[in-house]
C-alpha cells in the first residue's frame, strides 16, 4: 500500500482528550452491535474542529486527496489518499484535520465495536481467496478483522463459496450481481458507488451481470 495509516502516528495511550464528534459533513450508512459505518464529505481547505476516535477503525477513501492531520499539541503530518486505498487506523486522542487538496475528499470509515476474535476466521476450500484469487485479493488482516478488495469482470462470475463471518461491503463502483445460494434461493444486489451493507454467513455463487467490473472492499468481522 502507497501509505502507512495516517493516524499511526497519532495513536496513544492516553486517556482521550477531547469527546468523539461527527463533521458537520457525515452521515450514517448503517449501525447494528458491531458497527457503525459513516460516510464523510471533508470539504477542501476547511479544517474539522478537535474530536477523537474511540473505536478502531477501517477507513476506504473513494477520492483521491491529501490531508492534514494535527494532533492536540503536536506537530502535523499531511498524507497523500489515493481513491480505492483502505487502511486500518487504531482510536486517536483529540486532533484537527484539514484537507489540503482542492477537490472534497469522501471517505467511509467502518467503526469496530468488537475487540474481535483471532480465531473465528475458520477457512477451508470454499473459502473466497481461495476459490477465486483472481477477483478476491488480501488486503490486510488483523485480530478483528479481515479486509478483502473484490474486482469482478464484467459478464463474469464466481463459482460457488463461503462467507463464513458477517461482513461489511463498501462499493467502490456501481453493483448489479444476481447471488444463488446453496439451496438454489436467488437474489439480486443493487447498490450504487459509496454504498454500504452488511451480511451474515452465506453458501453462494455470484454473477457480475454489468457491463463494467464490479469493485468493492469487503470487511469481515472477526466476533
Amino acid at each position: 500500500m502507497p501509505n502507512v495509516s495516517y493516524f499511526r502516528a497519532l495513536c496513544v495511550a492516553l486517556p482521550f482528550l477531547a469527546p468523539s464528534i461527527l463533521p458537520a459533513q457525515t452521515q450514517t450508512l448503517l449501525e447494528n452491535e458491531q458497527v457503525r459505518v459513516l460516510k464523510a464529505v471533508d470539504k477542501p481547505h476547511v479544517k474539522n474542529p478537535p474530536h477523537s476516535h474511540k473505536l478502531n477503525r477501517v477507513m476506504v477513501y473513494l477520492s483521491d486527496g491529501t490531508q492534514e492531520i494535527t494532533p492536540q499539541g503536536g506537530k502535523a503530518t499531511t498524507v497523500k489518499l489515493t481513491k480505492g486505498e483502505v487502511q486500518f487506523n487504531k482510536a486517536v486522542a483529540s486532533h484537527t484535520s484539514e484537507v489540503t487538496s482542492d477537490e472534497p475528499l469522501t471517505i467511509i470509515e467502518v467503526e469496530l465495536k468488537d475487540e474481535g476474535k483471532p480465531g473465528k476466521l475458520q477457512t477451508g476450500p470454499l473459502d473466497p481467496l481461495k476459490v477465486d484469487p483472481k477477483v478476491y485479493h488480501l488486503e490486510f488482516e488483523n485480530d478483528q478483522v479481515r479486509v478483502t478488495h473484490v474486482k469482478m469482470p464484467a459478464h463474469s462470475g464466481v463459482p460457488q463459496h463461503e462467507h463464513t463471518l458477517n461482513r461489511v461491503v463498501v462499493n467502490l463502483s456501481d453493483q448489479d450481481t444476481r447471488m444463488t445460494s446453496s439451496d438454489g434461493k436467488v437474489q439480486e444486489a443493487k447498490h450504487k458507488t459509496g454504498d454500504a451493507s452488511f451480511s451474515g454467513p452465506v453458501v453462494h455463487k455470484e454473477q457480475n451481470l454489468q457491463d463494467i467490473p464490479f469493485e468493492a472492499i469487503m470487511i469481515e468481522l472477526k466476533k
